[in-house]
Protein backbone atom coordinates (compact mmCIF):
# COMPACT_ATOMS: atom_id res chain seq x y z
CA UNK A 1 0.00 0.00 0.00
CA UNK A 2 2.81 2.39 0.91
CA UNK A 3 4.59 1.57 -2.36
CA UNK A 4 1.39 2.24 -4.36
CA UNK A 5 0.88 5.56 -2.56
CA UNK A 6 4.47 6.60 -3.26
CA UNK A 7 4.29 5.56 -6.92
CA UNK A 8 0.94 7.27 -7.51
CA UNK A 9 1.32 10.20 -5.12
CA UNK A 10 0.41 12.79 -7.76
CA UNK A 11 -2.82 10.94 -8.62
CA UNK A 12 -3.83 10.60 -4.95
CA UNK A 13 -2.93 14.24 -4.30
CA UNK A 14 -5.07 15.41 -7.25
CA UNK A 15 -8.10 13.33 -6.23
CA UNK A 16 -7.92 14.58 -2.63
CA UNK A 17 -7.60 18.19 -3.82
CA UNK A 18 -10.60 17.84 -6.15
CA UNK A 19 -12.78 16.34 -3.40
CA UNK A 20 -11.79 18.98 -0.84
CA UNK A 21 -12.18 21.92 -3.25
CA UNK A 22 -15.59 20.72 -4.51
CA UNK A 23 -16.83 20.19 -0.94
CA UNK A 24 -15.62 23.64 0.16
CA UNK A 25 -17.02 25.35 -2.95
CA UNK A 26 -20.45 23.71 -2.68
CA UNK A 27 -20.61 24.56 1.03
CA UNK A 28 -19.50 28.13 0.31
CA UNK A 29 -22.17 28.51 -2.40
CA UNK A 30 -24.86 27.26 0.00
CA UNK A 31 -23.87 29.67 2.74
CA UNK A 32 -23.36 32.63 0.40
CA UNK A 33 -27.08 32.21 -0.37
CA UNK A 34 -27.80 32.17 3.39
CA UNK A 35 -25.58 35.23 3.90
CA UNK A 36 -27.30 37.08 1.07
CA UNK A 37 -30.74 36.43 2.55
CA UNK A 38 -29.60 37.58 6.00
CA UNK A 39 -27.77 40.71 4.79
CA UNK A 40 -30.53 41.82 2.40
CA UNK A 41 -33.07 41.18 5.17
CA UNK A 42 -30.99 43.38 7.49
CA UNK A 43 -30.88 46.14 4.86
CA UNK A 44 -34.66 45.90 4.47
CA UNK A 45 -35.34 45.70 8.25
CA UNK A 46 -36.42 42.04 8.16
CA UNK A 47 -35.25 38.91 9.98
CA UNK A 48 -34.40 36.68 7.03
CA UNK A 49 -33.88 32.90 7.62
CA UNK A 50 -34.40 32.32 11.31
CA UNK A 51 -36.30 29.15 12.20
CA UNK A 52 -34.31 26.30 10.58
CA UNK A 53 -31.38 25.82 12.93
CA UNK A 54 -29.77 28.54 15.07
CA UNK A 55 -30.04 31.84 13.15
CA UNK A 56 -31.30 29.86 10.15
CA UNK A 57 -27.92 28.17 9.60
CA UNK A 58 -29.57 24.94 8.43
CA UNK A 59 -31.71 26.76 5.85
CA UNK A 60 -29.35 25.85 2.93
CA UNK A 61 -29.76 22.15 3.81
CA UNK A 62 -33.54 22.53 3.91
CA UNK A 63 -33.50 24.32 0.54
CA UNK A 64 -31.38 21.57 -1.01
CA UNK A 65 -33.75 18.85 0.20
CA UNK A 66 -36.72 20.86 -1.06
CA UNK A 67 -35.21 21.12 -4.56
CA UNK A 68 -34.47 17.38 -4.60
CA UNK A 69 -38.03 16.35 -3.79
CA UNK A 70 -40.02 19.00 -5.66
CA UNK A 71 -42.06 17.91 -8.66
CA UNK A 72 -40.05 18.13 -11.89
CA UNK A 73 -42.30 19.79 -14.49
CA UNK A 74 -41.17 19.55 -18.13
CA UNK A 75 -42.66 21.76 -20.85
CA UNK A 76 -44.57 19.61 -23.33
CA UNK A 77 -43.23 21.24 -26.50
CA UNK A 78 -39.66 21.79 -25.28
CA UNK A 79 -36.65 20.40 -27.11
CA UNK A 80 -36.11 17.70 -24.51
CA UNK A 81 -32.41 16.96 -25.13
CA UNK A 82 -31.25 20.59 -25.02
CA UNK A 83 -33.76 21.39 -22.25
CA UNK A 84 -32.11 18.77 -20.03
CA UNK A 85 -28.57 19.53 -21.17
CA UNK A 86 -28.60 23.30 -20.46
CA UNK A 87 -28.66 23.18 -16.61
CA UNK A 88 -26.00 20.42 -16.52
CA UNK A 89 -23.83 22.53 -18.86
CA UNK A 90 -24.20 25.59 -16.62
CA UNK A 91 -23.40 23.55 -13.49
CA UNK A 92 -20.35 21.84 -15.02
CA UNK A 93 -18.80 24.97 -16.52
CA UNK A 94 -19.23 26.88 -13.26
CA UNK A 95 -17.11 24.32 -11.39
CA UNK A 96 -14.47 23.66 -14.06
CA UNK A 97 -12.84 27.08 -13.75
CA UNK A 98 -12.06 26.62 -10.04
CA UNK A 99 -9.48 23.94 -10.98
CA UNK A 100 -6.75 26.51 -11.75
CA UNK A 101 -7.47 28.92 -8.87
CA UNK A 102 -4.57 28.94 -6.34
CA UNK A 103 -5.77 29.61 -2.80
CA UNK A 104 -2.49 29.46 -0.91
CA UNK A 105 1.23 28.82 -1.17
CA UNK A 106 2.75 25.36 -0.73
CA UNK A 107 3.90 23.04 2.04
CA UNK A 108 5.90 19.84 2.50
CA UNK A 109 4.18 16.49 3.14
CA UNK A 110 6.00 13.10 3.17
CA UNK A 111 8.88 14.64 1.22
CA UNK A 112 6.60 16.07 -1.48
CA UNK A 113 5.77 19.72 -2.18
CA UNK A 114 2.01 20.23 -2.11
CA UNK A 115 0.66 23.31 -3.87
CA UNK A 116 -2.69 24.62 -2.63
CA UNK A 117 -4.20 24.45 -6.09
CA UNK A 118 -5.66 21.59 -8.13
CA UNK A 119 -3.43 22.32 -11.11
CA UNK A 120 -1.17 25.21 -12.14
CA UNK A 121 -1.54 25.95 -15.86
CA UNK A 122 0.86 28.44 -17.38
CA UNK A 123 -2.17 29.85 -19.23
CA UNK A 124 -4.52 29.61 -16.25
CA UNK A 125 -6.20 32.97 -16.86
CA UNK A 126 -6.95 32.10 -20.49
CA UNK A 127 -8.42 28.79 -19.32
CA UNK A 128 -10.75 30.55 -16.85
CA UNK A 129 -11.91 33.05 -19.49
CA UNK A 130 -12.43 30.26 -22.03
CA UNK A 131 -14.54 28.16 -19.65
CA UNK A 132 -16.60 31.05 -18.26
CA UNK A 133 -17.30 32.43 -21.75
CA UNK A 134 -18.96 29.10 -22.64
CA UNK A 135 -21.49 29.71 -19.86
CA UNK A 136 -23.55 31.89 -22.22
CA UNK A 137 -24.43 28.76 -24.20
CA UNK A 138 -26.20 27.19 -21.24
CA UNK A 139 -28.39 30.27 -20.74
CA UNK A 140 -29.09 30.78 -24.44
CA UNK A 141 -29.92 27.08 -24.91
CA UNK A 142 -32.14 27.06 -21.82
CA UNK A 143 -34.11 30.02 -23.17
CA UNK A 144 -34.43 28.59 -26.67
CA UNK A 145 -35.20 24.98 -25.79
CA UNK A 146 -38.16 25.84 -23.52
CA UNK A 147 -40.18 26.93 -26.60
CA UNK A 148 -41.60 29.87 -24.66
CA UNK A 149 -41.23 33.56 -25.45
CA UNK A 150 -40.13 34.92 -22.05
CA UNK A 151 -37.28 32.42 -21.59
CA UNK A 152 -36.26 33.11 -25.21
CA UNK A 153 -36.08 36.85 -24.51
CA UNK A 154 -33.96 36.12 -21.43
CA UNK A 155 -31.61 33.90 -23.43
CA UNK A 156 -31.18 36.53 -26.16
CA UNK A 157 -30.55 39.24 -23.57
CA UNK A 158 -27.92 37.10 -21.91
CA UNK A 159 -26.13 36.39 -25.19
CA UNK A 160 -25.88 40.09 -26.05
CA UNK A 161 -24.94 41.08 -22.49
CA UNK A 162 -22.21 38.48 -21.97
CA UNK A 163 -20.59 39.08 -25.35
CA UNK A 164 -20.64 42.85 -24.77
CA UNK A 165 -19.16 42.77 -21.27
CA UNK A 166 -16.62 39.99 -21.96
CA UNK A 167 -14.68 42.48 -24.08
CA UNK A 168 -14.43 44.90 -21.16
CA UNK A 169 -13.65 42.04 -18.77
CA UNK A 170 -10.66 41.03 -20.86
CA UNK A 171 -9.42 44.60 -21.31
CA UNK A 172 -9.62 45.16 -17.55
CA UNK A 173 -6.94 42.53 -16.87
CA UNK A 174 -4.64 43.29 -19.82
CA UNK A 175 -2.78 45.92 -17.79
CA UNK A 176 -2.09 43.40 -15.01
CA UNK A 177 -0.77 40.90 -17.56
CA UNK A 178 1.51 43.55 -19.07
CA UNK A 179 2.95 44.24 -15.60
CA UNK A 180 3.34 40.61 -14.48
CA UNK A 181 4.32 39.14 -17.87
CA UNK A 182 2.53 35.83 -17.29
CA UNK A 183 -0.88 34.18 -17.72
CA UNK A 184 -0.32 31.86 -14.75
CA UNK A 185 -2.57 32.80 -11.84
CA UNK A 186 0.18 31.83 -9.40
CA UNK A 187 2.70 33.87 -11.38
CA UNK A 188 0.44 36.94 -11.30
CA UNK A 189 0.61 36.97 -7.47
CA UNK A 190 4.43 36.84 -7.28
CA UNK A 191 5.09 40.49 -8.39
CA UNK A 192 2.70 41.68 -5.66
CA UNK A 193 4.95 40.49 -2.81
CA UNK A 194 6.23 43.18 -0.44
CA UNK A 195 5.53 46.86 0.17
CA UNK A 196 6.29 50.25 -1.27
CA UNK A 197 8.36 52.27 1.20
CA UNK A 198 8.50 55.95 2.09
CA UNK A 199 11.64 56.95 4.02
CA UNK A 200 12.26 53.26 4.73
CA UNK A 201 8.78 52.78 6.25
CA UNK A 202 6.36 50.28 4.62
CA UNK A 203 3.56 52.37 3.13
CA UNK A 204 1.39 50.33 0.72
CA UNK A 205 1.35 46.66 -0.29
CA UNK A 206 2.48 46.16 -3.88
CA UNK A 207 -0.97 45.02 -4.94
CA UNK A 208 -1.97 45.57 -8.54
CA UNK A 209 -5.08 47.49 -7.53
CA UNK A 210 -2.81 50.44 -6.66
CA UNK A 211 -1.05 50.15 -10.03
CA UNK A 212 -4.22 49.46 -12.00
CA UNK A 213 -7.17 51.18 -10.26
CA UNK A 214 -8.96 51.85 -13.56
CA UNK A 215 -8.31 48.28 -14.73
CA UNK A 216 -9.79 46.93 -11.50
CA UNK A 217 -12.87 49.14 -11.84
CA UNK A 218 -13.45 47.98 -15.44
CA UNK A 219 -12.86 44.32 -14.51
CA UNK A 220 -15.14 44.27 -11.48
CA UNK A 221 -18.06 46.07 -13.15
CA UNK A 222 -17.79 43.74 -16.16
CA UNK A 223 -17.58 40.72 -13.85
CA UNK A 224 -20.82 41.74 -12.14
CA UNK A 225 -22.49 41.94 -15.56
CA UNK A 226 -20.99 38.58 -16.58
CA UNK A 227 -22.50 36.88 -13.54
CA UNK A 228 -25.95 38.44 -14.19
CA UNK A 229 -26.14 40.15 -10.82
CA UNK A 230 -27.98 43.35 -9.89
CA UNK A 231 -27.86 45.93 -11.40
CA UNK A 232 -27.11 43.84 -14.52
CA UNK A 233 -29.52 40.91 -14.00
CA UNK A 234 -31.57 41.61 -17.14
CA UNK A 235 -31.60 37.95 -18.39
CA UNK A 236 -33.80 37.00 -15.42
CA UNK A 237 -35.62 40.29 -14.85
CA UNK A 238 -38.73 39.09 -13.04
CA UNK A 239 -40.60 42.39 -13.52
CA UNK A 240 -40.44 41.92 -17.30
CA UNK A 241 -39.75 38.26 -18.08
CA UNK A 242 -41.42 36.35 -15.20
CA UNK A 243 -38.16 34.57 -14.39
CA UNK A 244 -36.16 35.03 -17.57
CA UNK A 245 -34.26 32.16 -19.13
CA UNK A 246 -35.12 29.68 -16.32
CA UNK A 247 -38.87 30.42 -16.18
CA UNK A 248 -39.81 26.92 -17.41
CA UNK A 249 -37.38 25.07 -15.11
CA UNK A 250 -38.28 23.55 -11.75
CA UNK A 251 -36.91 21.18 -9.12
CA UNK A 252 -33.19 20.39 -9.22
CA UNK A 253 -32.70 21.66 -12.80
CA UNK A 254 -33.57 25.15 -11.56
CA UNK A 255 -31.25 24.61 -8.58
CA UNK A 256 -28.38 23.88 -10.99
CA UNK A 257 -28.74 27.32 -12.58
CA UNK A 258 -28.95 28.81 -9.10
CA UNK A 259 -25.78 27.03 -7.92
CA UNK A 260 -23.93 27.94 -11.13
CA UNK A 261 -24.67 31.65 -10.63
CA UNK A 262 -23.25 31.69 -7.12
CA UNK A 263 -20.27 29.50 -8.09
CA UNK A 264 -19.47 32.03 -10.84
CA UNK A 265 -19.64 34.79 -8.21
CA UNK A 266 -17.03 32.92 -6.16
CA UNK A 267 -14.83 32.42 -9.25
CA UNK A 268 -14.76 36.10 -10.31
CA UNK A 269 -14.15 37.10 -6.68
CA UNK A 270 -11.18 34.70 -6.55
CA UNK A 271 -9.85 36.18 -9.80
CA UNK A 272 -10.20 39.73 -8.49
CA UNK A 273 -8.32 38.71 -5.35
CA UNK A 274 -5.50 37.07 -7.31
CA UNK A 275 -5.14 39.71 -10.03
CA UNK A 276 -5.54 42.89 -7.99
CA UNK A 277 -5.33 42.22 -4.23
CA UNK A 278 -2.28 40.02 -3.79
CA UNK A 279 -4.08 36.66 -3.64
CA UNK A 280 -3.12 34.83 -0.46
CA UNK A 281 -0.41 37.33 0.54
CA UNK A 282 -0.68 38.70 4.08
CA UNK A 283 1.10 38.75 7.45
CA UNK A 284 2.73 35.44 8.43
CA UNK A 285 3.71 34.51 11.97
CA UNK A 286 3.78 31.60 14.41
CA UNK A 287 4.72 27.94 13.93
CA UNK A 288 5.00 26.19 10.55
CA UNK A 289 1.45 24.83 10.49
CA UNK A 290 0.05 28.32 11.14
CA UNK A 291 2.21 29.81 8.38
CA UNK A 292 0.66 27.24 6.01
CA UNK A 293 -2.93 28.01 7.08
CA UNK A 294 -2.69 31.82 7.29
CA UNK A 295 -2.37 32.41 3.50
CA UNK A 296 -5.58 30.44 2.96
CA UNK A 297 -7.30 32.56 5.63
CA UNK A 298 -6.16 35.84 4.00
CA UNK A 299 -7.32 34.59 0.61
CA UNK A 300 -10.75 33.57 1.94
CA UNK A 301 -11.19 36.90 3.76
CA UNK A 302 -10.48 38.86 0.58
CA UNK A 303 -12.89 36.71 -1.43
CA UNK A 304 -15.51 37.16 1.30
CA UNK A 305 -15.20 40.97 1.01
CA UNK A 306 -16.01 40.79 -2.71
CA UNK A 307 -18.97 38.45 -2.10
CA UNK A 308 -20.28 40.79 0.60
CA UNK A 309 -20.03 43.70 -1.86
CA UNK A 310 -22.06 41.68 -4.39
CA UNK A 311 -24.76 41.19 -1.75
CA UNK A 312 -24.63 44.80 -0.62
CA UNK A 313 -25.25 45.97 -4.19
CA UNK A 314 -28.27 43.68 -4.51
CA UNK A 315 -29.85 45.33 -1.49
CA UNK A 316 -28.97 48.85 -2.66
CA UNK A 317 -29.11 49.37 -6.44
CA UNK A 318 -32.04 49.20 -8.87
CA UNK A 319 -31.90 47.27 -12.13
CA UNK A 320 -30.79 49.05 -15.32
CA UNK A 321 -33.04 49.34 -18.34
CA UNK A 322 -31.75 47.17 -21.18
CA UNK A 323 -30.77 50.14 -23.37
CA UNK A 324 -28.85 51.62 -20.41
CA UNK A 325 -27.09 48.29 -19.87
CA UNK A 326 -25.85 48.04 -23.46
CA UNK A 327 -24.97 51.74 -23.74
CA UNK A 328 -22.93 51.58 -20.53
CA UNK A 329 -21.03 48.51 -21.74
CA UNK A 330 -20.16 49.82 -25.20
CA UNK A 331 -19.95 53.60 -24.67
CA UNK A 332 -18.42 53.82 -21.19
CA UNK A 333 -16.78 50.60 -20.00
CA UNK A 334 -15.16 49.51 -23.28
CA UNK A 335 -13.49 52.92 -23.96
CA UNK A 336 -12.24 52.98 -20.35
CA UNK A 337 -10.73 49.52 -20.88
CA UNK A 338 -8.91 50.67 -24.04
CA UNK A 339 -7.76 53.83 -22.25
CA UNK A 340 -6.30 51.75 -19.40
CA UNK A 341 -4.42 49.45 -21.80
CA UNK A 342 -3.06 52.43 -23.74
CA UNK A 343 -1.99 54.28 -20.60
CA UNK A 344 -0.34 51.18 -19.11
CA UNK A 345 1.63 50.52 -22.31
CA UNK A 346 2.92 54.11 -22.37
CA UNK A 347 3.98 53.96 -18.70
CA UNK A 348 5.76 50.60 -19.15
CA UNK A 349 7.54 51.90 -22.30
CA UNK A 350 8.58 55.06 -20.44
CA UNK A 351 9.92 53.09 -17.45
CA UNK A 352 11.98 50.83 -19.74
CA UNK A 353 13.33 53.62 -21.90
Amino acid sequence: MAQFAEAHFFLIESVVKIIVVLFVLLTAVAYVVWLERKVVARIQSRWGPYWVGPHGLLQPLADGLKFLFKEDIVVQDADKVIYWMAPFLAFTLAFLSIAVIPFGGSFQLFGHTIQLQITDLNVGLLYVFAVTSLGVYSIALAGWSANSKYPLFGGLRSSAQMISYELSLGLGVVGVLMISGTLSLRGVVTPQVGFWHIAGIPFLPRWNVFRQPLGFLVYFIAAIAETNRIPFDLPEGETELVGGFHTEYSSFKFAMFFIAEYANMVTVSCLATLLFFGGWLGPLFGPYWLRVILPVIWFCLKVFCFLFFYIWMRGTLPRFRYDQLMAFGWKVLLPLGFLNVLGTSFVIAWLHS
